[in-house]
């Protein structure tokens, strides 16, 4: 009896380093990898043991991204903790335009930034269970070194504060349980009266009227039709 808006959401998710955020949105992309897409950003951070060219980020020289910013390349970009980010503007209208779901993995200064361009955009932020769980987690990594450690838990200390920024907070602490509440409020979203392009009434208010007359099944002394 409604005609929802097919158009994709685009979903923008930030978390501090060491909050698991990647591993939510593996999560959600395993559970419906055809109707979601992720934008991979562009950064010229140094590459990871663990990171894979293509799928973590799209790597690039510093000099390069640079060029890439003068050439108008990115919807947004940001320079986190001595490295650019960037969201890529090429295919996110196509997939939007499609119905397919779009996810930006960024950090909170690119939120920022997509919440002026596309306000409508759904905001969610993750966070840890404590910062003592996320120092733990980025010395886990045995990517960083202890000033780089540091540098990345004040950071964050700061970047907890823009939670209110956001449209949702989800505490990362057991991933199956945060990705089943990002799930949630996907699904929540898509219900949303201000997607709702047109209500109409599939039967007129005369034939169900005369319908309930004809029902000789249909008894109630107290109900007068």
């Amino acid at each position: 009896m409604i005609k929802q808006n097919s158009r994709g959401t685009l979903i923008v998710i930030s978390a501090p380093s060491g909050c698991g955020k990647g591993s939510v949105i593996n999560g959600l992309l395993k559970n419906d990898s055809k109707n979601r897409w992720l934008s991979v950003s562009t950064t010229s951070r140094p590459i990871r043991d663990n990171d894979i060219p293509g799928e973590t980020y799209n790597f690039v020289t510093k000099e390069e991204f640079e060029k890439k910013i003068e050439e108008g390349y990115f919807l947004e970009y940001t320079n986190y903790v001595g490295n650019y980010y960037g969201t890529p503007k090429e295919f996110i209208g196509e997939k939007l335009k499609a119905g397919i779901d779009v996810i930006l993995e960024i950090e909170i200064e690119g939120a920022n930034n997509i919440k002026k361009l596309i306000p409508e955009a759904l905001f969610i932020f993750i966070m840890p269970p404590s910062l003592k769980v996320m120092v733990q987690r980025l010395k886990n990594r045995g990517t960083d070194s202890k000033e780089k450690i540091l540098e990345r838990f004040h950071t964050a200390y700061k970047e907890i504060n823009e939670v209110t920024k956001y449209n949702y907070v989800v505490v990362n602490d057991v991933l199956e349980d945060a990705i089943d509440k990002v799930e949630a409020i996907i699904k929540s979203e898509k219900c949303r009266v201000d997607r709702i392009e047109e209500v109409f009434l599939d039967t007129k208010e005369e034939e169900i009227h005369e319908m309930l007359m004809d029902d000789k099944d249909f008894v109630n002394e107290d109900i007068k039709i």
